[in-house]
């Protein structure tokens, strides 16, 4: 007798259960996409779950302050945390340097939900009967180095002020190459190349997750400077080499240097575009309209969205967001709220806030 076979309908989708990422610092979402996280929760909650394997992300700085470095520590971090090998280009002679400017994941949810003004007595009783039942004897344990790893976490937030431990950056698995020495940038594509020929996509199977990231691209320091198509040879290259790879790349470039019609070719190349401002210290008007200006480092914008496997686009409720560093500690992304008139603090970006309306004191015609 022969098997009956299952119908199926043509607008469902089945993705092999061998199929899935068993790895850590991966998850899939809609459509079988792949996402590895920003390292920065609140960004990968904005953005749709986070960067999406496969996808070249880029960052135009602002030429007045380093507020790039943020997200590109982060998410060199995040990759390092997981053990996913990175692949660093600086200007640097000696980009090594950078990794030791790296931040460190908090190392349990009771760093970050306690408060820094509590006693110490208070903290361990908060923490023994509020935040007990979060930690299991499995949800962290010793990796091969005998350090403490969080093997379920996705998305770390990463404590600014703790370099990373040593044991993440030592190894086989972190690449560093200085733009100084790709005059023609044939040098940076192969390394890229081989780079990511470990990580192959091959029948949606994820056996293992690279990173890339690239510092200031096109700053006048590199001898490719003046040669705008080859840098736009290359973004094309690394974009292909990419799409077809277990992989993330983000570079940051400074549009100010670029000539205006190649700066909007990289920013229509890219899959995910951000940019980064800096604010300044003392600006009364903007004190003034806003909530919570003194806490801010700067703002976030949003002009692209990742759109892989499908043809809808990602609708955000805002694009522009405040970078703030919560507790002076994590860096976190807030919605711009105006200033009410008591003058209170503005919720974050992950928690739920709600719409409120005012009446006016005058007297209208119309009062709802």
């Amino acid at each position: 007798m022969a098997a009956t076979k299952t119908r199926v309908s043509s607008f469902s989708r089945n993705v092999p259960a061998t199929l899935a990422p068993q790895i850590p610092g991966v998850k899939t979402g809609p459509n079988g996409t792949a996402f590895v996280s920003s390292g920065i929760p609140d960004l990968d909650r904005i953005v749709g779950g986070g960067f999406p394997l496969g996808s070249l992300v880029m960052v135009m700085e602002d030429p007045e302050a380093p507020h790039h470095m943020l997200l590109l520590r982060n998410f060199m971090s995040q990759g390092l945390v997981h053990n996913q090998p990175l692949l660093y280009a600086s200007t640097a002679n000696d980009p090594k340097g950078f990794l030791g400017t790296l931040p460190s994941p908090v190392t349990s949810r009771a760093d970050k939900l306690s408060h820094d003004d509590e006693p110490v007595e208070e903290k361990g009783l908060r923490i023994a009967w509020q935040y007990k039942k979060y930690f299991g004897g499995s949800q962290q344990i010793l990796n091969s180095q005998g350090a403490m790893e969080n093997k379920h976490e996705y998305g770390n937030d990463f404590d600014v002020r703790k370099p990373l431990q040593r044991q993440f950056i030592t190894g086989q698995k972190v690449e560093c190459i200085s733009l100084q020495d790709c005059p023609d940038l044939s040098a940076l594509r192969d390394r890229c190349a081989t780079f990511l020929a470990q990580f192959p996509r091959k029948d949606g199977s994820i056996s293992s997750v690279g990173r890339i990231a690239i510092q200031s691209f096109c700053v006048p320091e590199c001898s490719y400077f003046n040669r705008e198509w080859h840098m736009l040879s290359f973004i094309k290259a690394l974009r292909s080499m990419i799409r077809s790879s277990n992989a993330v790349t983000v570079v940051t470039f400074l549009p100010s240097v670029l000539s205006p019609s190649f700066s909007k070719r990289w920013q229509h190349m890219t899959d995910m575009l951000f940019s980064v401002l800096a604010i300044p210290d003392e600006d009364k008007d903007l004190a003034e309209l806003l909530t919570g200006y003194q806490d801010m480092v700067g703002l976030l914008n949003i002009h692209k969205v990742a759109r892989i496997n499908t043809q809808v686009p990602v609708i955000l409720e805002a694009t522009t967001f405040s970078l703030k560093l919560r507790k002076r500690k994590y860096l976190a992304l807030e919605s711009l709220n105006q200033a009410p008139v008591d003058g209170s603090s503005g919720t974050s970006y992950s928690t739920s806030g709600s719409c409120s309306s005012t009446t006016s004191s005058k007297p209208g015609s119309l009062d709802f």
